[in-house]
């Protein structure tokens, strides 16, 4: 039973392919404009008539309509194919973050944060040495960590200093 859903899957995805191909050729433009053309010429042999402006309006509603449908699956097509290669490219790279991985399925508050996160990012690194100093969410986790270490330590040398400087 999954065959022939498959099946017309496919063939719906190959004519959607197409057809979005063909309706962005040179062809399909000259050919619209022809149809517009026509339609503006033939305006004094109709009066001008409710009718003759109902023809253009149906017909550009009706292939605007279809090609919503065609033009969205051959988008959603071309969206997972990029996600997917970079998806490769996050999982093949050593120092890139793997929580990027499948990032388009996060809610929009959590896009938010990454955006925020990523803003800081950028931050540290104008700072650190411009636009050839780039960190990862993990490089940058793991700076943190260290730099939070190293300040703890910090303190409780100045804490144990001044208790030493301190009148008993």
């Amino acid at each position: 039973m999954d065959f022939p859903r498959h099946s017309l899957m496919h063939l719906f995805d190959r004519f959607a392919g197409a057809a979005t191909h063909q309706a962005g050729s040179p062809a399909a433009f000259a050919l619209a404009l022809f149809v517009v053309l026509a339609w503006a010429i033939s305006g004094p042999l109709f009066g001008y008539s409710e009718t003759w402006q109902l023809v253009i309006n149906t017909g550009t509603t009706i292939v605007t309509f279809l090609m919503v449908f065609l033009i969205q699956q051959s988008q959603n097509k071309d969206s997972t194919a990029v996600h997917l290669k970079l998806n490769e490219l996050i999982a093949s790279h050593k120092q890139a973050s793997n929580h990027l991985i499948s990032i388009e399925d996060l809610d929009e508050d959590e896009l938010r944060q990454l955006v925020r996160f990523y803003r800081h990012l950028a931050e540290l690194a104008d700072r650190e040495g411009g636009v050839k100093c780039s960190h990862s969410i993990d490089e940058a986790n793991e700076i943190h960590a260290d730099k939070s270490r190293a300040l703890h330590e910090r303190l409780q040398r100045e804490e144990g200093t001044h208790r030493k400087h301190e009148p008993a």
